[in-house]
């Protein structure tokens, strides 16, 4: 590149980071004397709802986990598959009677 083109590319850069910066000042210029949005909406207050035994939550800075507790009656979908399946090969073992040893 010749010193001339470096130059022209200088001078075309320049008047695009002028362009932008003009644009950016504008908007906000504008933004200021006609105002955002006048009519802010109120906020509305969340209602407390009254605490669940069966859900706990564990809040630290940046993570929120909660835990809920099901039914004593609950049955894993892998159980209900298992013994689903256990019904065609003919054993009447179920998921639970698995552990105990005979």
């Amino acid at each position: 590149m010749k010193f001339k083109d470096i130059s022209k590319l200088n001078l075309r850069l320049s008047m695009l980071y002028a362009v932008g910066i003009y644009s950016l000042l504008g908007a906000y210029g504008y933004y200021e004397y006609v105002g955002r949005n006048d009519e802010k909406p109120a906020i509305k207050a969340k209602k407390e709802e009254p605490p669940n035994p069966k859900i706990v939550t564990f809040q630290s800075a940046h993570l929120k986990t909660t835990i809920i507790y099901r039914e004593e009656n609950f049955v894993p979908y892998s159980t209900r598959i298992y013994n689903f399946l256990t019904n065609f090969k003919g054993t009447t073992a179920s998921a639970d009677s698995q552990d105990s040893t005979k």
